[in-house]
Order: C-alpha cells, then structure tokens, then sequence
C-alpha cells in the first residue's frame, strides 16, 4: 500500500513562461520568528512572521541569476531529499559588495527569489522560497576582475542548502500589490534596497 496518493495530474501549459531571476532577497534564517504552508496548497507559504527584522533586496543583471532545486533519492535507504541552490551574479567589484559578500559567507539565510514567471491569474511575479526550513549558505563562489576590456567585473556568489521537501512558493499578492505585502507576511520592518 503506498503511504500517499497523489491527487492531480497535468495538462500541457498553453502560457509561455519567462526563465530567470529579477531579484533575491535575504533574510537572516533565525530571525523568521515563524512561518506556515498553506492548508490547501502544500507546496505553498502563506504566512511568514519576519521577527520585526529586515530583509535585503539585490536586484541581478538580466539574463544572469538562477535557482534549481536539485532531487536525491535513494531506493535502497528510502529516502528523499531536496537541494536548493542560488547563483547570483553581481556586477563591479565594490568596496561595499566586498562588505556584504563577507557578511553573507557568515550569515546563514533565507532566499527569496523574484522571478520573470508571472501567476497567470494576477500577473505578478512568482516569488519561490529556497531554505525556509534549514537555511541556505554562501559555500563558493568568485570575485573576478575579467581579462579582456568585455569581460565581466564582478561576483558569482553559489548558496546551497539540504531541505526535508521542495523549495515552496509564496503566496501570490493581490493584483498589482508590492511583493510580501500578502495579509499573512506579518513583522517585517522594510525591505532594504539601497546599493551594497
């Protein structure tokens, strides 16, 4: 007897999606004070209590970041497990980007990536969640000057994490609302922009 069944299947998609990443966010992993999955949607967050604590916007050059999300099975243990991992490029080697990479190789996270993937019923932006559960980590990465005058200058910096299941979805905001704005994200002092 299986110990779940499923419940859906799924039909050819007729939207086009967009792929990449518009922004990452982080949060500081143990300043969440709590969070929740969605009743009905299992794979979803719908509610987040930030602790009163920031978060940090990075906005990525186009065409340029990513998220996977990597499955590990093993038939003869029975196990599953689920690796979430960001690579983030930033541009321009800064004295103050040199700050902050410092910070986050010592800082476990929380990443919150803004996708082009929009909700077909809103349009706004899909926003996945990757270590909600056990934090992600900066484990390697570069600072790279380039060789030629049209090389890039800059970061690629490579946060992994092991989670219990797969990276979840935050819930959609209603129509045209700013992101974390849905009524279950509750705590969070601001959203910090300003250039690194």
């Amino acid at each position: 007897m299986a110990c779940t069944s499923l419940t859906k299947g799924r039909q050819l998609d007729c939207n086009r999606v967009a792929g990449g990443v518009k922004f990452i966010y982080f949060a500081v992993y143990d300043q969440i004070a709590s969070f929740a999955y969605d009743s009905t949607n299992s794979e979803e967050i719908d509610t987040i209590d930030f602790g009163g604590n920031d978060i940090y916007r990075y906005t990525v050059p186009r065409g340029s970041t990513s998220i996977t999300d990597t499955i590990t099975g093993s038939t003869e243990n029975g196990t599953i497990f689920y690796a979430p991992a960001t690579a983030l490029v930033l541009n321009r080697l800064k004295v103050k980007t040199q700050e902050q990479v410092k910070l986050l190789g010592q800082t476990q996270v929380v990443i919150f990536a803004q996708l082009n993937a929009t909700h077909p019923a809103t349009g706004n932006d899909v926003i996945m969640v990757l270590g909600i559960n056990n934090g992600m980590q900066l484990n390697s990465g570069t600072e790279e000057s380039g060789a030629a005058f049209g090389d890039r200058n800059g970061y690629t910096l490579n946060f992994d994490g092991l989670e219990s299941r797969p990276m979840a979805m935050l819930e959609d905001v209603a129509a045209g609302a700013e992101p974390f704005s849905n009524a279950g994200i509750t705590n969070l002092n601001q959203i910090v922009k300003t250039d690194a």
